[in-house]
């Protein structure tokens, strides 16, 4: 997906972006590549590539979800910022904070959102399982995402308790999400949440399957989720 390309979908997709926002995203691109020599942030750095499978792929959320009003949003696990920051450029009266368990990543976060001129984003480093139980942070989120980083059954415990009652959690996923909702629905109900509805295309150019899930919380998860850190992946709630 070229520049050109990159614009004029998400025009299409009423997402206009401005000479700021163009810069941003070049910005981010070049910081990225950077930083990649000296730490592994990802195994995509090809321009085209970045744009299509970073860039667009983390928006996409928003083609689903009303982003446009001022919110609180938390995505977990982000890694080099993705769908957050992108999300964030797209829609600047997002607050966002970024959860990620390596420092390294962190610092890199720290640099990005300096170097773009980014205000009401907060990083924080800290394993999910202890973040959620925090109660600075506990349910206290309009929106929490995650991008590939664990099958939904775990996911489920390591977000939903960050999300206010009345919030929704969107996890994104790419294929198998039909499977992973099977085995994940134990995990919804006894979080105090529920599935509302399941949007499936597929991302422009290489056609390959996407996934994005919103789940609605409705009612506050007991207090002894998320369990100590690494118990959720050993013994998913399934």
């Amino acid at each position: 997906m070229n520049k050109e390309q990159f614009i004029s979908m998400l025009k299409e997709k009423g997402i206009d972006l401005s000479p700021t926002q163009l810069s941003q995203f070049d910005t981010y691109f070049r910081l990225l590549v950077e930083w990649n020599e000296k730490m592994n942030l990802t195994a995509i750095t090809k321009e085209e590539e970045v744009y299509l499978k970073h860039f667009y792929d983390s928006i996409t959320a928003a083609f689903y979800v009303d982003l446009t009003k001022e919110q609180t949003v938390c995505d977990v696990g982000a890694g080099a910022g993705f769908p957050s920051i992108p999300l964030k450029i797209c829609f600047p009266n997002l607050h966002v904070t970024i959860v990620d368990s390596l420092k390294k990543r962190i610092t890199f976060l720290e640099h990005l959102a300096s170097e773009l001129g980014l205000t009401n984003v907060q990083f924080v480093h800290d394993r999910a399982e202890t973040f959620g139980q925090n109660p600075a942070y506990r349910e206290k989120y309009d929106l929490v995402t995650a991008r590939a980083v664990a099958r939904l059954s775990v996911l489920s415990e390591l977000c939903l308790p960050l999300v206010k009652p009345g919030g929704t959690f969107i996890p994104m996923k790419a294929a198998a999400a039909n499977e992973e909702l099977e085995k994940g629905k134990k995990a919804l109900q006894i979080l105090g949440a529920k599935m509302e509805t399941i949007h499936s295309f597929l991302l422009p150019i290489e056609e390959s399957e996407r996934n994005i899930l919103i789940i609605q919380k409705t009612k506050a998860t007991p207090k002894k989720y998320p369990r100590k850190p690494g118990t959720p992946n050993k013994q998913p709630l399934e």
